[in-house]
């Protein structure tokens, strides 16, 4: 059953409110029409009933184009999907049938980035003043992977002109900020159902990235903020389940988990998030963006990965239990 979230949802189903709040309580916009072309901008897809506290989220590999954006971009469409975690949505969609819900977004990472804070922002991308409250000042800002990208992941700016601030607070509005209320809704009402909440965040990253000092190339990076954003018995069940399936597995390095893993993973309260990277050389052509014939066989090995884990850790993870560690 898909579930569509749009305008100022909550994770409640699809509302077409017209009209949103904006930094200065005074004024109020009309919906932006750049939503209406990502309609809906992302989905839940839910199982029939969910039956494991785990909630899969895809942020990153939405890859709908706006002709406005692409017309304002110095890149052509094949080099601003340079950012995007394409087909990671198709690699963990079976997590449904598991029993849990999986999130997407549609709307590219290339213009904006859902697991950023809601406002890091370069001031030198806009016309116009930011708001007081943004950080204009994070290590992501300055290397231009902001909540409004400058550049793609490659290095190459992307915009041919500076934004006017208003549009960037568009975007905020009208997609950062319901898109992470009805994540939050999912947590929350797993956290409600089950005791807990797991909250397992799916990216992939460059073949490029992802050398080690020995060679060795890592098919997987699990971050899990240095082992505060989840209890150590989830990563070291996730880590066993992906190493038994001959899959080479890292911790945090290069990928300790960004916004989301950090702010929905609250361990001690039994929320509990890890992020999980794919190397792109393991199922697709990354110069081409084309499937691989290995994306049938990960996209299985991650299920049955899951599934053992899923049978492992069931009445494992309780806030009694991370306290004894």
């Amino acid at each position: 059953m898909l579930r569509y979230c749009h305008g100022q949802a909550t994770g409640l189903p699809y509302t077409s409110a017209k009209t949103c709040f904006f930094s200065n309580p005074a004024k109020i916009l009309m919906r932006p029409a750049i939503v209406d072309e990502f309609d809906p901008p992302f989905i839940v897809t839910e199982p029939s009933a969910q039956t494991i506290p785990f909630v899969f989220n895809v942020p990153h590999a939405g890859a709908i184009y706006p002709a406005s954006f692409l017309a304002a971009s110095r890149l052509d469409a094949v080099a601003l999907r340079r950012s995007e975690d394409a087909f990671v949505d198709e690699l963990f969609g079976a997590m449904t049938d598991l029993g849990a819900p999986l999130m997407t977004a549609r709307f590219p990472r290339a213009y904006l980035d859902l697991n950023r804070e809601p406002y890091e922002l370069d001031s030198r991308m806009f016309d116009g003043r930011l708001p007081p409250f943004t950080n204009t000042r994070s290590m992501r800002v300055a290397g231009g992977l902001g909540t409004i990208p400058r550049i793609v992941a490659d290095g190459q700016e992307i915009y041919r002109t500076r934004l006017h601030v208003e549009e960037a607070l568009q975007r905020i509005e009208w997609l950062y900020k319901p898109y992470h209320r009805a994540l939050r809704h999912l947590v929350l009402r797993t956290a409600q159902h089950f005791g807990h909440a797991i909250l397992i965040d799916c990216h992939s990253m460059p073949s490029s990235s992802v050398s080690r000092e020995d060679g060795a190339k890592a098919d997987i990076v699990l971050g899990d903020r240095y082992g505060t954003s989840c209890a150590t018995l989830l990563i070291d069940l996730v880590e066993a389940a992906l190493r038994g399936r001959g899959y080479t597995v890292l911790r945090n390095k290069p990928y300790a988990g960004g916004f989301i893993t950090e702010h929905y993973g609250e361990p001690a309260i039994g929320r509990h998030a890890l992020q999980i990277e794919i190397n792109r050389a393991l199922y697709m052509d990354e110069r081409s963006m084309h499937k691989k014939p290995g994306f049938t066989v990960l996209a299985n090995d991650l299920m049955q990965a899951f599934i053992q884990v899923i049978s492992e850790i069931e009445g494992e993870l309780t806030i009694r239990s991370i306290a004894a560690e």
